[in-house]
């Protein structure tokens, strides 16, 4: 139980937890899937490690750029990333657990915010935004083959 605000998302994808977890750390296949519909990505910087600092730059189809800081905070490799995003807004912890089950792996996303009246307001909007974020992972895993 906590008393911020959380954002829960989750999805089955059939395959292992070891091809899902490297999705993500892999910066190579992450930049192509990370964020909503018709954002592109550009990484900065991509220490993958506890303490390792992430800087991302998503671009909107617009051209308007949003310049993304973490911190990795818990990495098992194939089970859970945890990271703190800092800037440029919107500080929230994410935690992110990959779960094996027969036939493929559950991806849980649990994002944990101070409950602001501004981060209560985009709680939808950002539980829309993850599932647009699994849909661009499920394309990435389905072109590379990994069934």
């Amino acid at each position: 139980m906590t008393d911020r605000m959380e954002i829960l998302n989750e999805r089955f994808f059939a395959v292992d937890p070891a091809t899902l977890f490297g999705a993500f750390a892999d910066p190579e296949k992450l930049k192509h899937w990370w964020g909503p519909h018709g954002f592109t990505n550009t990484i900065g910087a991509f220490d993958f490690r506890p303490g390792g600092m992430w800087q991302i730059t998503m671009t909107a189809s617009n051209g308007t750029d949003f310049d993304n800081r973490s911190t990795f905070q818990e990495i098992v490799p194939g089970r859970r990333i945890v990271f703190l995003h800092h800037e440029p807004m919107h500080v929230f912890t994410m935690e992110m657990d990959f779960l094996q089950e027969d036939g493929g792996t559950w991806l849980r996303w649990r994002m944990l915010f101070e409950p602001t009246e501004e981060n209560l307001q985009l709680q939808k909007f950002i539980a829309a935004a993850n599932e647009q974020n699994f849909d661009r992972l499920e394309n990435l895993l389905e072109l590379a083959g990994a069934h």
